[in-house]
């Protein structure tokens, strides 16, 4: 099965460019309306009263090329079938469109297909009268001894010296020695651990990369890569790229493109970002360029790394302000910047103390959720993932060692709630111990403020509500525990006994769990079984009245 959204493959690139020119930021581009086998995206305020800067070449790289049209970059772009060259004759149509006296500027990456169409349409551009010139970016280093190398993501980096030129008002000599001299002082390596995958073909019952490994050096349209490295450590990663690419490009100040193939995510991009800040190039990096998608590979899993010889010339244009859609503006490069901050110990303090009373009943429901571990886990697995007796036994036995320490405050009700809170929160784990942890450490608070036990345990059991989500008739531990803390607000504690237990049992004939684990479980499978959460609160409440 194809991995894309499209409609219909023919018309996918026709598609594709009207997505991008109605959501242009600047609402500066237009699709030239000469063909629908011509695809050329324009500037829209372009008035021949410069040097045109034209690109193009296969679809499948964006945001390359019509991603770089705009003020201060590309006047237009021409865009071929995904992976294909654009015909000599839309490159033609491009030309005669948005050259004026002052002439154009073709740039051109090192594939036979974009030469051959590019040049042929330059040499017929110039029996319209029109001054047509070219270079060729090769700054793929992948294959040393190639003696055609590719062109592939170093290309942004020369639409941006050459678009600044020309936004100048250089003539065209003067903006195609400069474009040249980018092209002789960039180079560029990639790496991928997956290719690409191409719209309307079915995927690959196996990746040709096998798993564990990447693939140093292979080309922007999937083309095998030059050798294999056995390994996916960033760091190890970065340093195999760097070492050739800092060998072509000396010990001077560079710029560095940081270029995403198209199918790597913004985290895995940002950790090869750092990885890149700490090689043995930091000390020569000035401005970095990403991590972005700039010169892409379809879905490819990889990225690639540009490096641009530095001089005034080359810093003013990269760092010149443009309209465009694709380009990323180039950052002054330093180490990560930080902000001391004192700790904050989100610690209670307490003062063990004594209370026999407070301490027996701590004991009675630590000892009971202990032992009805396997019960709740029983029930659980039934409507849930079968853990809910091994999280709430985890709780008890934290405190229930805490308590046989004499480290409770179980003379100061407010400190012993806000320290359960703590220690939950720490022990429990999961969404269970969260929600205990809120509930018991909002009761503390109201009793530190004054309330009386019951309104302050309501509170608690209010703030649970507020931020887990559920309420009675959810089929939670709730719609034990807040009958039995309305009854018990009442005094009587026999009456909060017989509340839960009722709470609970009525769990088993609700057919729809509205929140919790059990919320994502068919009705069938719930019909009949008790809440495990619901049973626990009616059973330490059934331990409590005893004491």
């Amino acid at each position: 099965m194809s991995r894309f959204f499209f409609n219909d493959r023919k018309q996918l690139v026709n598609d594709a460019i009207e997505g991008l020119v109605i959501s242009a930021p600047h609402a500066n581009l237009v699709r030239l309306d000469i063909d629908p086998a011509i695809r050329v995206v324009a500037r829209s305020d372009w008035s021949k009263s410069r040097v045109a800067v034209i690109s193009g070449g296969g679809s499948g790289h964006e945001p390359a090329h019509a991603g770089f049209v705009g003020k201060g970059m590309l006047t237009a772009a021409v865009c071929g079938d995904v992976f294909s060259s654009p015909s000599v004759d839309a490159v033609l149509n491009a030309i005669v469109a948005v050259t004026g006296d002052r002439g154009c500027l073709l740039i051109v990456k090192n594939y036979t297909g974009d030469r051959l169409n590019f040049g042929l349409a330059a040499e017929k551009a110039k029996r319209y009268g029109l001054k047509v010139e070219m270079v060729i970016v090769a700054d793929d280093i992948a294959l040393p001894d190639n003696k055609q190398p590719r062109g592939i993501a170093g290309t942004a980096l020369v639409h941006k010296i050459a678009g600044f030129a020309a936004e100048q008002g250089k003539s065209l000599s003067e903006v195609r020695d400069i474009a040249q001299k980018a092209c002789d002082n960039v180079f560029s390596l990639g790496l991928a651990m997956e290719t690409c995958n191409l719209p309307g073909e079915s995927e690959d019952d196996e990746n040709r990369i096998s798993r564990g490994k990447v693939e140093l050096g292979l080309g922007i349209h999937g083309e095998p890569g030059a050798s294999i490295v056995d390994t996916h450590n960033s760091k190890t990663l970065i340093d195999t790229l760097i070492k050739p690419l800092k060998a072509q490009a000396g010990d001077g100040r560079v710029a560095v493109l940081i270029n995403n193939l198209g199918g790597v995510s913004a985290l895995e991009m940002a950790l090869l970002t750092k990885e890149l800040a700490h090689s043995a190039l930091k000390d020569q990096i000035a401005y970095l360029i990403g991590p972005a998608p700039l010169v892409s590979s379809l879905d490819m899993k990889g990225f690639s790394l540009s490096l641009l010889r530095l001089d005034d010339e080359f810093e003013r244009a990269l760092c010149a302000d443009v309209e465009t859609v694709g380009w990323q503006k180039p950052v002054a490069f330093a180490p990560m910047r930080t902000l001391s901050h004192s700790v904050l110990r989100d610690g209670v303090e307490t003062q063990p103390s004594a209370n026999p009373q407070v301490g027996a009943r701590v004991k009675a429901a630590t000892a009971t959720l202990i032992g009805l571990e396997n019960r709740l886990n029983a029930l659980d697995a039934k409507v849930g993932d079968g853990d809910t007796g091994s999280t709430f036994a985890e709780g008890a036995r934290d405190i229930a060692q805490l308590l046989d320490a004499n480290k409770l405050p179980l003379d100061n009700t407010a400190q012993l709630l806000q320290l359960v809170g703590e220690r939950l929160a720490t022990v429990m784990g999961g969404s269970s111990g969260v929600l205990m942890s809120i509930f018991f450490t909002a009761a503390g608070q109201a009793i530190h403020d004054g309330q009386p036990l019951p309104e302050a345990l309501l509170k608690g059991l209010k703030q649970m509500k507020h931020y887990g989500g559920a309420d009675l008739g959810d089929r939670t531990l709730i719609d034990a525990l807040q009958p039995a803390l309305e009854a018990l607000r009442e005094g009587d504690l026999n009456a909060a006994v017989a509340a839960a237990k009722k709470g609970a049992e009525s769990t088993a004939s609700m057919q729809k769990a509205g929140a919790g684990r059990s919320s994502y479980v068919n009705r069938e499978n719930l019909e009949g079984v008790t809440d495990p959460g619901a049973v626990a609160v009616a059973e330490v409440f059934a331990a409590l009245a005893e004491k």
